[in-house]
């Protein structure tokens, strides 16, 4: 195999010389040690897959930044990022939660965590799993317990109106079960979770930015889902892979159902959308299809599969669809034997280097950069001639591939500064580079003398994804970036084998990258987005009229008896509940449905009942509800367990439980 600027053989010699090579002069021999370490057991896990051997990056002119002393003194002079008290961060930041299965709201550029919003999996805190309310949306068995209780949440991004976001929502996968959580931004609250039928490892997650069609629609209305492991449709025992395949998603924005769904060649990764809303696409590591590790490796290169919009959805308008199994979807053939022909074509697969991972949209909406991953290449596809193929005026698809330029080792995920500049992950290496698309495609092009590496930075360790201020919008403001590092080894105090994540945050607003802070993240978060607060408008308080069973005055308490179904209806209003004490008889199904009557900002009140497994909160104005048999007699503390006012320890009633 060739790659651009590198002849490659069956050695690794010249991968360890290079990542050394690009090492910070000033790096202790601690670090240089750590980075060998964690670079040899990276590429030994891939022998015989990629081997290069020395030779430098073209078109890379840039050193790595200054070492830990002298960005502590860059840091210094710039006043760094901790805000006085009482002071409000610029941007809010939302990250995905890892196998905690939630979503996490950030303040950069302090990184101070904010809030966890719970959606796959139980949430202690305000009864997320416990309540009626938050069941519904999770989902349920027949038995009424929660269909599933672990998740692992990968990517969350927001909606979209005129290329910016809109405040209105933010989606995030579940990659083991294969489902997608709707939080709303006004309360940050998930509202909806749908599971995609016949699809493993939902992993890339995208919103599109505009209808391809109505161009009066400039607003999110699909969210696109991409399929990692490829399984037998429908999901039948059989151990012959060449009937897997994966399926690639889209997702009504609003109701929250699945609009159609396409068969494709390969499985999918990540996804991104054009500014136009006409095309999505998804990087494929696994064209060859495997089962198996070393069949995933076996072919010279993979693809950047684009989908065109429009046209899949002629295509389920005119009933050119079949179904899978017991599920209704349209899902349309996007194969590459049903998709050879340009004009009737509903997919496009542009070859890329092997096992890409990553693919993201720049702001001018002219590019798509697939990084390279096994190759130290990124790929610049020009979106307008993708179209040009659909349309019958590119011959050659590949010809939309406009630049493959090195970058370093282990290019995984890019961002942007809305000035021209991209900033991509290394893994292996350990760094970011900063560097410039329209230099690249010159120097791609022929123009030798072009360098377009700005700049690299070390980081600690091991970088995933990374992402600027705005960057996946039309607004990338190019001010901070966000880097998500795998490991974080000795960048804080010990707790034990298990170490937190490293979110390190830098100043990207000047020619050279400095490094700003550390923060310890619970793992393991993957992706984030950062937008400015300006873009958000959360509502403090709920209002009463949304909640159709709010107890709306205190009078309206009581116990209510339907045989052996009995509804306890009670207010809060601090530091009191609404009644003193309630009875229930053994044996009864008890529904309790609390309303929480205070309307000041920040006075949240939490209910718990002792030995019953009930513990939930409801904010200003909220209304929640509980389900649970009345199977131990006796006489329950029910108590306030969210701190509310000076008497909030004599926040009590009495559930009496009578044989």
């Amino acid at each position: 195999m060739l790659i651009e600027g590198r002849s490659c053989g069956t050695s690794y010699e010249g991968e360890f010389k290079m990542a050394d090579s690009q090492a910070s002069p000033t790096d202790t021999p601690q670090a240089s040690g750590r980075r060998r370490f964690i670079n040899s057991a990276a590429l030994a896990g891939l022998a015989g897959v990629v081997a290069c051997t020395e030779k430098a990056v073209p078109g890379a002119s840039a050193p790595p930044a200054a070492a830990p002393a002298a960005a502590a003194a860059s840091h210094a002079a710039n006043g760094g990022v901790h805000l006085k008290p009482g002071e409000l961060d610029t941007y809010y930041g939302l990250w995905s939660g890892g196998d905690t299965g939630e979503g996490r709201v950030l303040g950069p550029p302090a990184g101070r965590e904010i809030l966890r919003v719970p959606g796959f999996t139980p949430g202690a805190l305000i009864g997320w799993g416990i309540t009626n309310e938050s069941k519904k949306v999770m989902g349920t068995k027949p038995d009424g317990s929660l269909r599933y209780t672990v998740g692992d949440s990968h990517h969350v991004h927001a909606s979209y109106r005129d290329g910016n976001y809109d405040g209105r929502y933010a989606w995030v996968n579940d990659k083991i079960n294969s489902r997608i959580a709707r939080i709303r931004l006004d309360h940050f609250v998930c509202d909806k979770i749908t599971e995609l039928p016949n699809v493993q490892g939902f992993h890339g997650i995208f919103p599109d930015k505009r209808d391809p069609v109505d161009e009066k629609i400039n607003h999110t209305t699909r969210v696109f889902c991409g399929g990692e492991f490829s399984i037998p449709l429908p999901n039948t025992p059989t151990e012959d892979a060449s009937v897997y395949r994966s399926l690639f998603t889209c997702v009504d924005a609003e109701t929250m159902a699945v609009r159609w769904q396409v068969l494709i060649d390969g499985n999918c990764d990540l996804v991104a959308t054009s500014y136009d809303g006409k095309l999505a696409a998804t990087n494929q590591y696994n064209t060859e299809m495997g089962a198996k590790y070393e069949d995933m490796m076996s072919a010279e290169r993979d693809a950047c599969t684009f989908f065109n919009i429009a046209r899949i959805e002629e295509a389920v308008k005119a009933g050119r669809v079949k179904s899978i199994g017991s599920s209704k979807v349209p899902v349309v053939d996007g194969t590459r034997a049903a998709n050879k022909d340009p004009a009737t074509a509903l997919v496009a697969y542009v070859s890329v280097p092997k096992n890409p991972h990553g693919v993201n949209a720049s702001p001018d909406g002219k590019y798509f950069i697939c990084a390279g991953k096994l190759s130290p290449t990124a790929s610049i596809i020009e979106l307008s001639k993708v179209l040009a193929w659909f349309d019958g005026k590119l011959e050659k698809l590949d010809a939309a591939v406009v630049a493959e330029v090195e970058l370093g080792l282990g290019p995984l995920h890019t961002a942007f500064d809305g000035r021209g500049n991209a900033f991509t992950t290394l893994f292996l290496d350990s760094q970011v580079v900063k560097w410039n698309v329209e230099a690249a495609v010159k120097f791609h092009g022929g123009d030798k003398s072009v360098k377009y590496v700005v700049d690299r930075i070390d980081v600690h360790y091991q970088p995933g994804h990374l992402n600027a201020s705005q960057s996946e919008t039309a607004a990338a403001d190019g001010k901070y970036l966000a880097v998500g590092c795998k490991f974080s080894k000795d960048r804080f105090l010990p707790v034990g084998p298990l170490h937190p994540e490293n979110e390190q945050l830098i100043d990207i607003s000047g020619e050279k990258m400095t490094l700003l802070a550390d923060h310890p993240v619970r793992g393991e978060p993957h992706d984030f987005i950062i937008f400015k607060r300006d873009l958000l408008k959360p509502k403090q308080v709920y209002a009463l009229d949304d909640f159709p069973h709010a107890v709306k005055d205190a009078k309206e308490s009581g116990v209510f008896r339907n045989g052996r179904k009995v509804t306890v209806k009670l207010t809060s209003l601090a530091p009191a509940f609404s009644m003193r004490e309630f009875k229930v008889r053994q044996g009864d199904e008890v529904t309790l449905i609390l309303t929480n009557l205070d309307k000041i900002e920040d006075l949240t009140h939490g209910f718990a009942i002792p030995n019953y497994n009930v513990n939930f909160v409801v904010n200003p104005l909220e209304t929640a509800s509980v389900t649970f048999v009345a199977d131990k007699p006796g006489v329950f503390w029910c108590y306030c367990t969210h701190f509310c006012h000076a008497l909030h320890l004599e926040m009590r009633t009495r559930m009496i439980v009578e044989t």
